[in-house]
């Protein structure tokens, strides 16, 4: 998989402003109010700024927490997991292999009834949703 690499002003042109936030600037949108929050659609979901397929509907689980909620990526190699010491604690932020976009934070051990027992908590801003045909 080749890197995507941009230059902010790249970024910007490509990204509206929320999105820049998100993406880019490891922004997080409000809870509840995202466009993939509730979907049951069968699909795939793609990185917002680059098209590369991270997630597939049947990993997305009801974790009634506020976001998009996945227990594992479509491919191993589809995210990458770097340590996140913002905010006061540690957390696990999960980016876009391809592009490097901030899509959320993987949490485990909660007690979700899921394979993993993870659950990638995704920014809606972050994916786009490829239904499939």
């Amino acid at each position: 998989m080749e890197k995507i690499r941009k230059s902010e002003d790249e970024w910007k042109a490509q990204l509206n402003p929320e999105e820049f936030r998100v993406l880019r600037e490891a922004g997080t949108e409000r809870p509840f109010t995202g466009e993939y929050t509730d979907t049951k659609t069968v699909g795939v979901y793609r990185c917002r700024a680059c098209g590369t397929e991270l997630f597939r509907s049947d990993a997305k689980f009801d974790s009634h927490c506020g976001w998009p909620s996945f227990f594992e990526p479509s491919e191993s190699d589809a995210v990458t997991l770097v340590e996140d010491r913002s905010m006061g604690m540690t957390r696990v932020e999960v980016r876009c292999a391809t592009c490097d976009s901030h899509l959320g934070h993987v949490f485990e051990g909660e007690g979700y009834p899921t394979p993993t027992d993870q659950r990638y908590c995704i920014n809606s801003i972050s994916l786009t949703l490829e239904p499939a045909e």
